[in-house]
């Protein structure tokens, strides 16, 4: 099967998958063409999947299609984006036929499930790696940025953390149990934040997506303000299949990656006007603070360096 028969049966009906109306052009020409409206800013960022960094190696197909397009995403949420489209760059070692076909039926479930279109892209051979680069619009400086964050601002995150990493060491298991299964839908099928991120437009004051852990993506952001933040570990939101499994919850929670939630800084009075469906869906862990760095515990402790660095051991 040549490159131009791969694209036409697998990766075109992904691209009738999450049909968007401002995509004038998708796969087949030299370009997509994406129309972006009168008074609305393009965002757009890129990520990468490595066999063996980013995913395990011989990990299901399917699974792949989703969690690829999920954490390319989490960056639009984070930045309280509307998506709209991606592009995709696929390395195959071969063009297995079966491997096609559930690799671009996860895909297809994500691109509805996100909104997402596929515009395009490329498929060369090699090592297997995955770049998707995703296309969003907000109303004109209206996107969330990591640099706003001001003292006083409380620091609240979405959801739960620490699943993700916890599920790292039972992606083996041939019979997990139900806490354990738990953890793993964690991992395999991250789900980005981005009806939670639009609704934060306009009253968070900063935003990152967790991806390679809360202090390290904190850390980043409390950067970017010039801010220095608080953490109180009492407050860590962990679920009941976490705590049940691990006794190192908390350093899951603090360090672990993969969590795709948000960590966003608000105003306490910004948060109090949020409607009940929204706030209900953060936990405030601390406070921003004037300086520089992360202590947890209220201030009892210096946060430890952690999270995923590539080349954090060179």
């Amino acid at each position: 099967m040549g490159e131009f028969e791969l694209i036409r049966r697998y990766f075109l009906p992904v691209s009738e998958a999450g049909q968007h109306p401002a995509v004038l052009l998708g796969p087949g020409d030299d370009c997509a063409i994406q129309r972006v409206g009168e008074g609305q800013d393009l965002v757009f960022s890129v990520d990468t999947l490595v066999e063996g960094v980013h995913f395990p190696e011989h990990y299901s197909p399917e699974k792949l299609g989703w969690r690829s397009l999920a954490v390319a995403a989490s960056d639009l949420a984070a930045m309280g984006a509307d998506p709209v489209c991606f592009t995709l760059a696929l390395t195959l070692p071969q063009a297995d036929p079966d491997w096609l076909a559930n690799f671009s039926s996860g895909l297809s479930s994500a691109s509805r499930s996100f909104g997402l279109n596929l515009a395009g892209g490329d498929i060369t051979r090699g090592p297997l790696a995955l770049t998707l680069q995703v296309h969003g619009t907000v109303p004109v400086d209206s996107a969330i940025r990591r640099s706003g964050a001001k003292p006083g601002d409380l620091i609240c995150v979405s959801g739960t953390l620490g699943n993700a990493a916890a599920a790292l060491a039972l992606l083996d298991l041939e019979f997990p149990t139900t806490e354990q299964v738990e953890l793993l839908e964690h991992y395999h099928a991250p789900q980005p934040q981005l009806l939670l991120g639009r609704a934060l437009r306009g009253s968070a004051s900063a935003a990152i997506d967790v991806s390679d852990g809360l202090v390290a993506d904190l850390t980043h952001l409390l950067g970017a303000s010039g801010v220095a933040g608080a953490i109180d570990v009492g407050c860590l939101p962990l679920s009941g299949a976490l705590a049940a499994q691990r006794e190192d919850a908390i350093n899951l929670a603090l360090y672990g990656g993969d969590d795709y939630q948000l960590c966003v800084t608000i105003a306490d009075t910004a948060l109090k006007a949020l409607p009940d469906a929204i706030r209900k869906q953060l936990t405030a862990v601390g406070r921003v603070r004037t300086g520089a760095g992360l202590v947890v515990d209220g201030g009892s402790a210096q946060a430890q360096p952690g999270g995923y660095d590539h080349f954090g051991s060179e």
